[in-house]
C-alpha cells in the first residue's frame, strides 16, 4: 500500500477513536453518595476526656467540610493526662457511600484513617448510620477496629473504639466529648 494511503488510514482511525473518546469525555460525573446526616452533625468542634487502653486523655476534635462538601474531615488531637508531651493525632475523612434509599436517608459511610503512627497504619473503613450515631470499621492486620460514634442531647458525643479479633470484642478506646467553640484561624 502506498505511504499515502497508509497515512491516510492511520489519520481517519485517530479521528475515530477521538469522536468515541468525545463521548466519554461528555458524560456526566456520577452524583457523589450523600453524607449521612449522623456524621453530617459531627461538624464542628468537640472537647473532652478519655481512656485509650487503661490510659486517661485529653482529646480535642475540629470537624470541616472537605472535598466541595462531599466528605469531613476529623482532625483529633489527645494526650495523656499524666504526661502532656505524650501525643497522639488522627486525620479521619467521612463521606458517603453508595446511594441514597429512595425512601429514606443516606445511610452508607466510607472512611479513612490516617495517624501520627504513620503511612503504614491507615486504613479505609466502612460503615452505617444506626439509631443516635453511626459506626465504622477499619480493618488492620491484627484485628477490625469498630469506630462507634454515638450523639446525644445537649451537644454530647461519645465516641467508642473496640478491637474485634477472633470474634471477640476488646474495649480499646472510649471519649465523653462536649460541643465546643473551634479555635480561631
Amino acid at each position: 500500500m502506498r505511504a499515502w494511503a497508509l497515512a491516510l488510514i492511520g489519520t481517519a482511525s485517530i479521528g475515530m477513536a477521538s469522536i468515541g473518546m468525545a463521548g466519554v469525555a461528555r458524560a456526566e460525573d456520577p452524583l457523589p453518595a450523600p453524607i449521612p446526616s449522623p456524621v453530617k452533625a459531627l461538624e464542628g468542634c468537640w472537647r473532652g476526656g478519655g481512656d485509650v487502653m487503661g490510659k486517661p486523655v485529653d482529646m480535642a476534635l475540629n470537624v470541616r467540610p472537605a472535598a466541595l462538601g462531599t466528605a469531613l474531615t476529623v482532625d483529633a488531637d489527645s494526650h495523656a493526662k499524666a504526661d502532656p508531651a505524650d501525643r497522639y493525632a488522627a486525620h479521619l475523612v467521612l463521606a458517603g457511600r453508595g446511594p441514597a434509599p429512595k425512601d429514606g436517608s443516606a445511610t452508607g459511610i466510607s472512611g479513612f484513617w490516617a495517624d501520627s503512627f504513620g503511612g503504614d497504619f491507615t486504613a479505609v473503613g466502612k460503615g452505617e448510620a444506626v439509631p443516635g450515631g453511626f459506626d465504622v470499621i477499619y480493618p488492620y492486620p491484627d484485628a477490625a477496629f469498630v469506630n462507634r460514634w454515638r450523639l446525644a442531647e445537649g451537644g454530647k458525643l461519645s465516641w467508642t473504639i473496640v478491637a474485634r479479633s477472633g470474634g471477640k470484642d476488646a474495649p480499646f478506646a472510649a471519649y465523653a466529648l462536649t460541643r465546643a467553640a473551634c479555635p480561631a484561624k
